[in-house]
């Protein structure tokens, strides 16, 4: 991947693993931007339903993301904007700021209808890679889904962040009240059975390290990272000086 970073790291992980959270903060120790992948699935799923497009219609969601313009911002608060086509001006919408309607159950929901589209996920894949390329910061951490195998399989950082099931489970009951560590816990199982179909958070792929948290606490995952990242940047230093 050509860009002007100078540490692209790509985060994979699991539900409950904590990689949004700690990817967050790490980002923020490092004075690099942070770019959440799944902000701009859950945008098209948002910006799909409010023009009326059918979700399950690939070649439709296709169309749909040929014609917006999707913006975040990857250092501070976290903002989402969109701007969608208007046939009848034949122009693109006033932009609609969409960082809290996208955290919405009802647009979650639906996120896997428009995400399911391979066509999708490769002009997504191509959307992240030219957002990251034209930032002009000295770093970003990306994460998300198949981050460290697609999206960016050339990072110079690599990190699959995992944990067990029983921890997920235990941190994810925790954010959601009235919920219990059993049924989270079931979720998980059955969310891990899915992925396990296409993706592997298991183990890692060549290159990628492995970040188990189940014992860290969230100061210890975060150091974590940021210790990969410096041993990485090091590294780096030491072979341009040779």
């Amino acid at each position: 991947m050509e860009n002007a970073v100078t540490v692209l790291v790509a985060i994979d992980g699991p539900a409950g693993s904590g990689k949004s959270s700690v990817s967050r903060a790490a980002a923020d120790r490092l004075g690099f931007g942070i770019l959440d992948t799944g902000a701009a699935y859950r945008a098209l799923a948002w910006a799909a339903l409010r023009t009326g497009t059918d979700l399950d219609d690939s070649q439709a969601i296709t169309d749909l993301l040929a014609a917006w313009a999707y913006e975040i911002t990857l250092r501070g608060e976290q903002r989402v904007t969109v701007r969608l086509p208007d046939p009848e001006a034949g122009r693109l919408s006033e932009t609609v700021d969409v960082t809290a309607e996208i955290r919405d159950p009802g647009i979650s929901a639906q996120v896997s209808r428009v995400s399911k589209h391979p066509a999708v996920r490769v002009s997504l894949n191509a959307m992240f890679r030219r957002i990251v390329a034209e930032s002009g910061l000295p770093g970003v951490v990306i994460e998300g889904r198949d981050i460290t195998t697609v999206v960016a399989p050339d990072a110079p950082v690599r990190i699959l962040m995992t944990a067990s099931p029983e921890v997920r489970a235990q941190r994810r009951a925790g954010e959601l009240p009235g919920a219990s560590r059993e049924d989270v816990l079931a979720d998980i199982l059955a969310r891990d059975a899915k992925d396990a179909l296409v993706v592997d958070f298991v183990n890692p792929a060549p290159g990628v390290s492995l970040v188990d948290t189940s014992d860290f606490d969230f100061e210890q995952s975060v150091q974590a990272v940021i210790d990969i990242v410096r041993g990485a940047q090091g590294a780096a230093a030491g072979e341009e000086t040779q």
